[in-house]
């Protein structure tokens, strides 16, 4: 029963990133074409996928709309919702939001206005650890058992010529971003993108998540995003806050080398 069930979430994760043939699902799962459709009906019978005009699987009208009641019962989001959309529009860029989630960096939230950049990031989707600015932010603040655990599943895989590829030249980016109280991601995942991020504190001192500002270069490079960075700090400072945090946090000079 529990293999069934964890081949059941495999499937909807595998599906959430686009339609799969049932031959894709099949491979994925390690299973023969009858099994997996087999747990495809299921599924489907129950609205957590449905099958499109190709006869490709994909997420169901269902699984959505439990999605939008457990995001709207997550009262962290609620509460820094307001916030990066105020944020979103002062700057007029991209603006995401991300916790850890046990041995994994989450996206929780994201705004997207027009003319701004749209990424290719979801909303409950992992973050691609050693590339993101907002998984530095966190990273950089959590307690070394806990980072490890998180850091222990990164594959470091190049994707640009900017990519850390290292977890020594990693870590010693969080070093960097220990010291200067944000961080950046300069086209580590893509190259025509890249954003600053800075963590937000929780009433016991720890890093709850971390908030970021992206922007295609051609419209804003890193050093104009970093020109936004008190615009940041401003919103990180205020979350922090209304989660009950009463240490100010130091406010890094915007035109520190990096």
């Amino acid at each position: 029963m529990a293999q069934t069930v964890q081949r059941a979430i495999d499937i909807l994760e595998f599906c959430s990133i686009r339609p799969r043939a049932l031959a894709e699902i099949s491979d994925m799962c390690g299973v023969h074409r009858t099994t997996a459709l087999r747990l495809l009906q299921t599924l489907e019978g129950a609205g957590f996928v449905r099958k499109d005009e190709r006869g490709r699987y994909g997420v169901g009208f269902r699984l959505a709309a439990l999605s939008e009641s457990a995001l709207a019962q997550f009262d962290l989001r609620t509460l820094v919702h307001r916030h990066i959309v105020d944020l979103s529009e002062r700057v007029g860029q991209t603006v995401q939001f991300a916790v850890r989630q046990r041995d994994r960096i989450v996206y929780v939230d994201k705004i997207e206005p027009a003319g701004s950049i749209h990424l290719d990031t979801r909303i409950g989707g992992y973050v691609v650890v050693h590339t993101a600015g907002v998984s530095k932010a966190i990273l950089a603040h959590l307690p070394p058992q806990e980072a490890d655990a998180i850091l222990d599943r990164a594959t470091f895989e190049r994707f640009t010529d900017a990519t850390l590829t290292t977890r020594a030249a990693f870590e010693e980016r969080l070093g960097e971003v220990r010291r200067q109280g944000w961080a950046y991601d300069d086209g580590e995942y893509e190259t025509i993108s890249n954003c600053v991020a800075a963590p937000v504190w929780d009433y016991t001192g720890d890093v709850a998540g971390a908030i970021s500002i992206t922007s295609i270069k051609t419209q804003a490079d890193l050093g104009e995003l970093r020109r936004l960075l008190p615009e940041l700090l401003a919103t990180t400072e205020a979350v922090s806050r209304d989660l009950g945090h009463l240490r100010e946090p130091e406010k890094p000079a915007a035109g520190e080398d990096d």
